[in-house]
């Protein structure tokens, strides 16, 4: 990497205790939680590393060649607490190493055996067609930062007309009103454009060591860029070096990455139960921004 300026950063969080409903667990309902969907024909375990630390142990509930990673909790309402959501991801994340994952989402749990088995019954194809276009991918989170004073100065410098406008307003005596409010227009658009250029050239040098990519919103004045991108396994590496590469030639950008995910952003599997049984809503793999995906 180039100076000591470039920043690049791999994030990883530690699953701290998860906190569960406070229910005596002698007499409580159990019900199965569901972290993903798996292709396995036969019984697996994961090893003691469940939600509820009571009944901690992962394992499978199979059919055919597919088979749910579930483990044991209460039936009872869980919060979307920090902990809770790191443990559900820990569990994904163990089994994603061997396996590829069609993740849950958060607080999925089923009353019974029969309901997941029906699950996977009445389900099958559409869980199938999903594993199959996301077999050996995997989902890496990218964050683009940067000080937005400092890009402001680098701006001020390049920009004549802004350069110029901002020693008007220095050295202008009477009322800087309307010249401020022209340079603070000229300030953000020239940071959107720069933005905007940014985004576009890091998702083409990305382009070759992804199968697909998707840009979320950016959140507050320092993120510039919000992205997900689908990596096949064998390619990790590679995305990798690719990432510190295009970081070496932007010192005053910090990037933050993220994963090895499943690939939340590229898989949306809504449940619902339903008095009379089970009904799932199954979407095909969410349409990424660039097209070769399932190739």
């Amino acid at each position: 990497m180039r100076g000591t300026e470039t920043r690049v950063e791999r994030v990883i969080e530690r699953a701290p205790k998860p906190s569960l409903p406070d229910v005596d667990r002698a007499s409580a309902v159990r019900g199965r939680y569901v972290y993903c969907i798996i292709r396995s024909t036969q019984p697996l375990k994961f090893g003691a590393i469940g939600m509820d630390e009571t009944w901690p142990d992962v394992y499978t509930i199979n059919y055919k060649d597919m088979a749910a990673v579930v483990s044991d909790v209460p039936i009872a309402p869980l919060d979307s607490t920090r902990e809770n959501v790191l443990a559900h991801e820990r569990v994904n994340e163990t089994v994603m190493r061997d396996h590829t994952v069609i993740p849950m989402s958060f607080g999925t749990i089923f009353k019974t055996r029969e309901d997941i088995l029906e699950l996977l019954r009445s389900a099958y194809e559409a869980f199938a067609d999903v594993l199959n276009k996301m077999q050996d991918k995997l989902e890496f989170g990218l964050k683009v930062l940067w000080d937005r004073e400092d890009m402001v100065r680098v701006i001020e410098q390049e920009d004549e007309d802004i350069h110029r406008l901002k020693s008007e307003i220095s050295s202008q005596k009477g009322s800087t009103y309307f010249a401020r409010m022209q340079y603070g227009r000229l300030i953000d658009a020239a940071l959107q454009q720069r933005s905007e250029r940014y985004v576009a050239e890091f998702l083409q040098r990305l382009r070759d060591v992804s199968v697909a990519s998707r840009v979320n919103r950016a959140i507050g004045d320092k993120m510039i860029m919000n992205a997900a991108f689908l990596v096949q396994r064998d390619l990790e590496q590679a995305f990798d070096r690719r990432i510190k590469d295009i970081a070496s030639h932007f010192d005053k950008l910090t990037f933050k990455y993220t994963g090895p995910w499943p690939p939340y952003n590229f898989v949306n599997i809504r449940l619902k139960l339903e008095r009379a049984g089970q009904h799932q809503e199954i979407s095909k793999p969410k349409t990424p921004s660039h097209p070769n995906v399932g190739t």
